[in-house]
């Protein structure tokens, strides 16, 4: 598919995708967002494609929602926008494999969220996080889902409530990013992050990912009686028995996905 917003390139094992509507600090319109959902259910079914890196182009990594879509609409125009939304977020989280966000700058509201998704998020040192809806009405709702389950609840109300940017080294600090560079050291740092991933099974990463989501809101007795029956299943799998076996042995596992 030919894209107008973003931009796929794929090095395998890693695959990125660009957000490339620069002169629109890279709103997330409706265009976008399609485009975004569209790439990474392609490339989750690439098996040669490991870890997904998400970046951007220009003066923002996201804005957040574009804001023309939301002046003189109807409630079903704004519902349409915030699903497109929502599922963009569930897509991140629903393919098999990591998604790292590569942050070089600002990201707002509905972008600040598209951060707190991700699975993993590298920031360069200038890169400030908000979620600045307040100040113009518009509370960041839907922001809030993906905020208040990277950084627990008074740390988000204080960013939603405010709507005051924070530091790179603070997000760090709070757990909505993994970790801070310098500028030039961004876009190493997170292809190394991602080749640190590739290196084990697929197969175990996508298991993982999926337990790990479905577990997190569950309560501790459930958990672990869901998690029990994952392991179980998965030290069924040829790659586990290998890589146990290549433990064992002193050697490399040799991965085959299943």
């Amino acid at each position: 598919m030919t894209y107008n917003s973003i931009l796929v390139e794929r090095d395998a094992p890693v695959a990125t995708i660009t957000m490339n509507r620069p002169e629109k600090r890279n709103a997330l319109a409706s265009e976008m967002m399609r485009e975004l959902i569209d790439a990474l259910r392609a490339l989750s079914a690439e098996k040669d494609v490991r870890a997904i890196i998400l970046a951007a182009n220009g003066p923002a990594f996201s804005a957040g929602h574009d804001l023309r879509e939301l002046v003189d609409g109807d409630i079903n125009q704004y519902r349409a926008v915030f699903d497109l939304c929502v599922e963009l977020m569930n897509t991140i989280q629903a393919i098999p494999q990591p998604v790292i966000a590569r942050v070089q700058k600002i990201a707002t509201a509905a972008g600040c969220q598209l951060v707190a998704t991700c699975d993993l998020a590298i920031a360069a040192e200038e890169a400030t996080f908000g979620t600045p809806g307040v100040k113009i009405g518009l509370f960041c709702t839907t922001p809030m889902v993906a905020l208040s389950r990277a950084i627990g609840r008074k740390r988000a109300l204080q960013m939603l409530m405010t709507g005051k940017l924070i530091s790179a080294e603070t997000a760090a600090e709070w757990g909505l990013i993994n970790a801070v560079v310098p500028a030039g050291e961004l876009e190493s740092a997170a292809r190394e992050l991602a080749l640190s991933i590739a290196t084990a099974s697929s197969l175990t990463v996508a298991l993982g990912k999926q337990a790990f989501y479905s577990q997190i809101d569950l309560d501790q007795p459930k958990a672990y009686a869901y998690a029990k029956e994952v392991m179980s299943m998965n030290a069924m799998a040829v790659d586990a028995q290998e890589g146990m076996c290549a433990f064992l042995e002193k050697r490399q596992p040799a991965w085959v996905g299943k």
